[in-house]
């Protein structure tokens, strides 16, 4: 049982194929489930409008992933609540581990537990698409190389947060970056991350990013400007990490 008031968040994006079934699997492992439809045209709408077992906050048009889980993590903490769980709508994160992810963040100090698709293998695991592993591996290492952060995996999206530690953040970026410029911003606040591994699982891997960012060189410079963005707004209490950045 546990002693934690928790909130599963969901970000979607027409995701009429999956959005029933990936509810009624986190539906049981958690009492508490809030969707952000993030403007789909493709009938999630009118699904998600069926079900009385979830909340839903709708965007009226796509702001992006980055501000699906702003207002997730918003709703969180305007609603009382101690620690939101974030997990994607398209099956490739298992609901089981929902409270695997809140059990360690109540067994530790964390303020927040990472899922790491690369932390250990499963016997499940799906082979990774190549541009993306490579670039997943590029960006956390930098990451690691600036932040003094020690992650394996920089963008699961399966995760468990403390509001307390959310309220901390100031986050701006709305597209896919958005996880960056969180990093950048907990390593200044010295949040304590664990990861936990969770199967790597990948149920489309032509799943499109949307516009240029198909493209695998564009979508690695979109990364590295905004974490370069984000380091160069850090206020003057974080002078390490600037100085890293410089130095880097």
């Amino acid at each position: 049982m546990h002693t934690t008031k928790y909130l599963t968040a969901l970000p979607v994006y027409n995701e009429v194929d999956s959005v029933h079934s990936v509810l009624d699997q986190v539906g049981l492992h958690c009492d508490h489930v809030l969707v952000i439809d993030d403007g789909s045209t493709d009938g999630t709408a009118a699904a998600l409008a069926t079900r009385n077992d979830v909340t839903v906050v709708t965007h009226q048009s796509n702001a992006g992933y980055g501000a699906a889980l702003m207002t997730a993590f918003k709703y969180a903490i305007s609603h009382g609540y101690e620690a939101v769980v974030t997990i994607d709508c398209d099956g490739q994160h298992e609901p089981q581990r929902i409270q695997d992810l809140v059990t360690r963040l109540e067994h530790s100090s964390a303020d927040i537990v990472s899922g790491s698709r690369y932390l250990k293998k499963f016997d499940l695991n799906s082979q990774p698409p190549e541009q993306r592993r490579w670039i997943n591996r590029q960006v956390t290492l930098e990451l690691n190389e600036r932040l003094g952060l020690a992650l394996t995996d920089a963008f699961c999206g399966f995760k468990a947060y403390r509001c307390k530690a959310l309220e901390l953040l100031e986050l701006t970026e709305t597209g896919y970056a958005m996880p960056l410029e969180l990093w950048v911003q907990a390593a200044c606040h010295e949040l304590k991350v664990v990861e936990m591994a969770v199967p790597l699982i990948y149920l489309d891997e032509n799943r499109s990013f949307g516009g240029d960012l198909d493209d695998g060189g564009t979508r690695l410079n979109y990364y590295q400007d905004v974490l370069c963005r984000s380091i160069a707004k850090l206020p003057g209490d974080c002078p390490e990490l600037q100085t890293r950045e410089l130095a880097g």
